[in-house]
């Protein structure tokens, strides 16, 4: 099993984000880094700030929306960028710590903004190997 990580996958015209881990919690973690990856190089943002967020729905795959939409909302209304999270799920709730900085155009070099995590290639499952896989594909 591979360690934790996050790709983009092709999308005609916007961005499809995929979080793959050893865990439910994990996937979701590296799915919210690959929407930063799509804005910015997460490594250029610090963890200086924290945001709690609380997201709760009828399953994983709605779940999943609900979190990176909270996570765009949040960059939005606060004007941050995430780059560390640590989440705790139960009974497909989250509670969860978001950590990163104010967006600085001058050190991010963001390269779109995100409106939004659609419904589109909405994925959240096991693979046959064990990993977990939390997918969708992001408005920009």
């Amino acid at each position: 099993m591979n360690h934790p990580h996050w790709e983009h996958f092709p999308h005609e015209a916007d961005i499809g984000i995929r979080g793959i881990g050893h865990t439910l919690g994990e996937a979701f973690e590296q799915a919210a880094l690959a929407m930063t990856a799509a804005i910015t190089d997460p490594q250029q943002v610090k963890a200086l700030e924290m945001v709690s967020i609380i997201c709760q729905a009828p399953d994983d795959e709605l779940l999943l929306i609900d979190w990176l939409n909270a996570l765009v909302y949040e960059m939005a209304t606060r004007k941050l960028l995430f780059s560390h999270f640590e989440i705790q799920l139960q009974d497909h709730s989250i509670s969860a710590r978001a950590f990163g900085e104010a967006m600085s155009k001058t050190r991010h070099h963001m390269a779109v903004e995100v409106k939004g995590a659609t419904y589109t290639a909405l994925h959240v499952g096991q693979t046959p190997n064990g990993e977990w896989v939390a997918q969708c594909v992001i408005d920009v």
